[in-house]
């Protein structure tokens, strides 16, 4: 450990992930695909002399803990450590060209889940690469955001409290009268005043915690996937795509091909853990309630997935009842579809609010039961909404739609009541006050993200709609989110004829491509961290 701290978090991380190639090596020479295998092998092997060669020179030079450095390691992650996971891509299909096989490795770092390759034109091993990518991208987010984003107090740590938890009132006191003050302290807490406090010693001791939970709940989903009738590989990816939230799966973005409702049960119940960092270790300071049940998080999520299924399981059964009311057998038969579509509904809200991307079986008769014409967008606003905080979805997050609708109920309440006192403890009050306000400062800079995004992906001529949906899935990492609307990305000739239907991310020209991936990477790190670089205070020495 005391030779592991003294290198780069970056150097320490693409060790880890050359080393996981040995896994589709191993895979590929299963299969008898010996030449794939011998690609993973040799690019392990050339990646790790030079991670190896990178670290010797980097161990003796001065490493602080400055906020430019922490913020500048976690874009390195999103960006040098995607062109290292690359190189096997690359070599495999050499049709591609190093920009796409990045461009693949970012989407699945991210966490995002877009691919620019037909599942079927891919190996197998290739495909369990970028599920291992993928994965390893949700546990590095579940590991930084308490080592490296709590600290800095952005990344949705900035609207529970003061520092680390504690009252400012409280420390200010204490501070007067000569003692310290009491309170909770956090993993991400700098009271550790040893060697701990160090990012790189952070991120691998919260690593180290949040790993075994990780590994056994993937372990888990995919043991009961294959008992469901999952084949090996199809069971495994979607098991590291649920928990990681990156919806990676060998066979597009449906899930009920063979465990069938089963699975989707199943899958259910592990998206969970994305709704409220409650469930993993570390982050105790973004907890509102000491109970579950009373999680705002918890709770905003079960109101929206549940009233998104029940609009579209409504929307055309009521209509049904009446036309069947004196025929029992087409209500019957009508309260049998509108049940599939309910579940359907149901699934999909749940997958696309954890920014996921799993379609269900049932989706395309929840599509037809409810009579949306463009039911998709519903899924683009699940998708802005997130998951919760400090967790592997994306978006704005839970936390942050619950801080402005309590706001917002209080404002009203006093309107009503001028005089009235708002309850809830001192941290429903910090939600409703400074949380609010905090909250608001990012909705604005992220729908600001997106203009800018869709201004910079019309520059090709591509349809505003779908540079739009396309902004909205890069930025809220939610890739198929793309592949559930139906798209029509290019113009054709000077008069402006709508071109062919959306037809995957391959389609898009480099530009558009690039410009994808850098939003990718701002929606995985917040637009609050990349604002903080333009600080010139922390560019001073």
């Amino acid at each position: 450990m005391t030779i592991l701290n003294r290198l780069p978090l970056l150097v320490i991380l693409a060790g880890i992930g050359t080393a996981l190639m040995l896994i589709p090596a191993s895979y590929a020479a299963v299969l008898g695909q010996e030449k794939l295998a011998d690609i993973f092998r040799m690019s392990a092997l050339v990646l790790m002399v030079l991670i190896v060669v990178t670290g010797i020179a980097s161990a003796a030079a001065p490493r602080g803990d400055t906020t430019r450095t922490l913020l500048l390691t976690v874009i390195g992650v999103m960006t040098i450590l995607p062109a290292l996971f690359a190189v096997p891509v690359m070599v495999a299909l050499p049709d591609t060209g190093f920009f796409n096989a990045w461009w693949e490795m970012v989407s699945c770092l991210t966490t995002t889940g877009a691919s620019l390759y037909s599942p079927d034109r891919v190996a197998e091993p290739l495909h369990l690469w970028r599920g291992i990518v993928g994965w390893m991208g949700g546990l590095f987010i579940l590991a930084s955001a308490t080592a490296i984003l709590a600290p800095l107090r952005i990344g949705g740590f900035e609207l529970m409290s003061d520092a680390y938890g504690e009252d400012s009132r409280r420390q200010r006191a204490a501070a007067r009268a000569g003692g310290r003050a009491s309170g909770q302290s956090f993993s991400s807490s700098p009271a550790f005043n040893t060697e701990l406090i160090d990012p790189v010693s952070r991120v691998l001791r919260i690593g180290k915690t949040v790993l075994p939970i990780y590994a056994v709940l993937t372990l888990a989903l995919w043991i009961i996937l294959l008992m469901l009738g999952d084949p090996g590989l199809v069971a495994l990816m979607r098991a590291m795509g649920t928990i990681s939230t990156s919806g990676i799966t060998p066979l597009g973005a449906g899930t009920g091909q063979y465990s069938g409702l089963g699975g989707e049960v199943v899958v259910v119940l592990f998206m969970l853990p994305a709704l409220s960092r409650r469930f993993w270790p570390g982050g105790g300071e973004l907890r509102a309630s000491e109970l579950w049940r009373d999680d705002p998080e918890l709770r905003l999520a079960a109101l929206v997935v549940l009233g998104v299924a029940f609009v579209l399981f409504a929307r055309h059964f009521i209509g049904a009842v009446e036309i069947s009311r004196n025929q029992p057998e087409d209500l019957r038969s009508s309260f049998d579809s509108a049940l599939v579509a309910g579940w359907g509904g149901l699934f999909n809200a749940l997958s696309y609010l954890t920014t996921t991307g799993w379609n269900s079986g049932s989706w395309q008769g929840a599509r037809s039961w409810s009579g949306l014409t463009s039911p998709g967008l519903i899924l683009a606003g699940l998708a802005m909404m997130g998951g919760g905080v400090a967790t592997a979805a994306g978006g704005v997050k839970l936390l942050r739609i619950y801080a402005l609708l309590a706001h917002a109920e209080r404002e009203m309440e006093k309107l009503i009541h001028p005089n009235s006192v708002a309850g809830g403890g001192r941290m429903a009050r910090r939600l409703r006050t400074e949380g609010a306000f905090l909250a608001f400062i990012f909705f604005m800079l992220f729908a600001i993200s997106i203009a800018v995004v869709v201004a910079l992906i019309s520059l090709q001529r591509i349809e505003f709609e779908s540079a739009t949906i396309l902004a909205v899935s890069a930025l809220t990492n939610t890739g198929p989110l793309a592949g559930a609307i139906p798209l029509t990305p290019t113009f054709e000739g000077s008069a402006g004829a709508a071109g062919a239907p959306w037809a995957g991310w391959a389609g898009l020209p480099d530009f558009t491509k690039a410009v994808l991936a850098g939003a990718m990477i701002v929606g995985r790190i917040e637009t609050l961290a990349i604002l903080a670089l333009f600080n010139p205070e922390i560019w001073r020495r």
